[in-house]
């Protein structure tokens, strides 16, 4: 994989993660894999698969306080010319409710598969925050 592919795929997922943090579904779904399949702590060890059980937390909007998400540690790996897997930690940056300024971390790894020239986020899974 060359380094602009692994560039690409690395902006590609800041994308996502600042449409979650911003709660723009419109983007999100955009990136998304309508058969997106993920494990995250939200689902309490079950799969789920499909856009609607994340398209719930986007109906919440965002909680009123800016959020930063940093991609520390990025490791892009090329499984073939149409399938990109990223392992990362995720450090989110936040204020609570009194005010103080809050930073939690998970590992992430995240698949893209290139699909009619595009790349689609299809799977992903999250630890807990910590």
């Amino acid at each position: 994989m060359s380094d602009v592919d692994k560039t690409e795929i690395v902006k590609l997922t800041q994308r996502l993660l600042d449409s979650i943090a911003g709660a723009d579904w419109e983007t999100y779904r955009s990136l998304c894999d309508p058969s997106l399949s993920a494990f995250e702590p939200e689902a309490r060890g079950h799969l789920v698969e499909g856009l609607a059980f994340h398209k719930f937390y986007f109906d919440l909007g965002t909680k009123g306080t800016p959020r930063s998400n940093t991609i520390c540690s990025p490791h892009v790996r090329l499984l073939g010319p149409e399938v990109a897997v990223i392992s990362y930690v995720r450090l989110v940056q936040h204020v609570d409710g009194s005010g103080t300024p809050q930073t939690a971390s998970s590992e992430e790894t995240r698949v893209w598969h290139r699909q009619e020239g595009r790349w689609q986020h299809v799977h992903f899974h999250r630890s807990a925050n910590a």
